[in-house]
């Protein structure tokens, strides 16, 4: 019999492929009987969450009954502070993956254009196809952001432009002088979305501040998140700045109380706990350091990385690299999906988890191919 209810659906959802995570501790260990088991593969904080953030979810969990603050009230006084702007210039959504479907929502139409990179994170691209956009992919040039190529493809139908910066999946940024020209150049009645998910891994001095952008007044949207070195990623929670004008537009096509309460609370806390961030960018310079070492010595190449990944050519088919290190219970992530058929992306852990992969890997180079 076929299937009638497909007719019922918008026939944007036909173009989307759906997300595939990283997986899960737990699912690994179920499917393999394995019972130490790391996961290099989500560009999580292998150090955990803040300590602070732990201790204020552990203080509201008795306020459970209760529905959050729609507003995010404190959180929103905090983040304005830290970053010297209005209130009314911060969005806050369920992960920074909410904050980019608001935005399409707000500003996107069918036959619309966006402009990103290939490869780059994918939500940019699900959350344009589901509103009926057209997605102008422009490819990496030497495994970055190609700026002239994308300037090029902006015309008439262009609404939004992505620029993922560390970008995911590479590691590769562009730089302060490289940034300030090219938004020089863009039209005004484009939205530049600048995502700094791994902003603040980033340690070389050039790496550009995308809120400078915002405060001279430009239609740009930084998107940042409490997932990475805030290690709060089970509880969702990302935030956008930008000028009031978009912040108000975007607002109105957001759900009520779409930030949870215990989300909320630990962000707060987590914004004070500038010992713990520290310790999260030591721990990812110190294992930076150490993995791209020990590739060299190994001879596998590797993207130079200002987030807390790296993506390593493998010499080999990276599905086969991928399935022999989930055999020693070491999760990470193929960059077939990201058109580096070759290539694994791992994030970098703990000492004690960098030298694991490192002893796994060094057995897979001794096997043939």
């Amino acid at each position: 019999m076929p299937n009638r209810s497909v007719n019922l659906a918008r026939p944007e959802i036909f173009n989307l492929k759906p997300y595939i995570p990283g997986k899960p501790i737990e699912e690994v260990k179920r499917e393999l009987g394995l019972t130490d088991v790391i996961k290099m593969a989500s560009n999580e904080n292998p150090l955990g969450a803040s300590p602070l953030a732990e201790k204020a979810v552990r203080e509201a969990i008795n306020l459970l009954h209760i529905y959050p603050d729609s507003n995010c009230y404190y959180l929103r006084q905090k983040l304005a502070e830290k970053y010297g702007v209005a209130e009314n210039m911060i969005l806050l959504g369920n992960g920074s993956d909410e904050i980019l479907r608001l935005i399409a929502e707000t500003f996107l139409r069918p036959g619309d254009e966006v402009v990103l990179a290939r490869p780059t994170f994918v939500e940019y691209e699900f959350t344009a196809l589901v509103m009926g956009a057209q997605c102008v992919a422009v490819p990496l040039k030497e495994d970055r952001h190609d700026l002239p190529a994308m300037l090029e493809a902006i015309n008439g139908a262009t609404r939004i432009v992505y620029l993922c910066n560390p970008n995911n999946p590479t590691g590769t940024y562009v730089n302060k002088s490289e940034l300030d020209r090219w938004v020089a150049s863009l039209p005004d009645d484009v939205i530049l979305v600048i995502d700094e998910a791994y902003g603040e891994y980033a340690t070389k001095e050039d790496y550009p501040d995308g809120l400078s952008y915002v405060r001279e007044g430009r239609n740009v949207i930084v998107l940042k998140t409490f997932s990475k070195i805030y290690g709060l990623a089970a509880l969702r929670i990302g935030y956008g700045l930008c000028r009031a004008e978009l912040a108000a537009l975007v607002q109105r096509v957001s759900e009520p109380f779409n930030v949870n309460l215990l989300a909320q609370v630990a962000a707060t806390a987590a914004l004070d706990d500038n010992e713990h961030v520290q310790r999260s960018r030591d721990n990812n310079a110190e294992g930076m350091q150490y993995l791209t070492r020990a590739l060299d010595e190994l001879g596998l190449p590797w993207i130079p990385s200002q987030a807390n990944f790296l993506l390593i050519d493998t010499g080999r088919d990276c599905r086969s690299v991928f399935e022999k290190l989930l055999s020693k219970g070491v999760i990470v992530r193929t960059g077939d999906v990201y058109g580096y058929p070759r290539h694994i992306r791992v994030t970098v852990g703990r000492p004690q988890d960098n030298a694991r992969l490192v002893r796994e890997l060094i057995g897979i180079l001794k096997e043939p191919v």
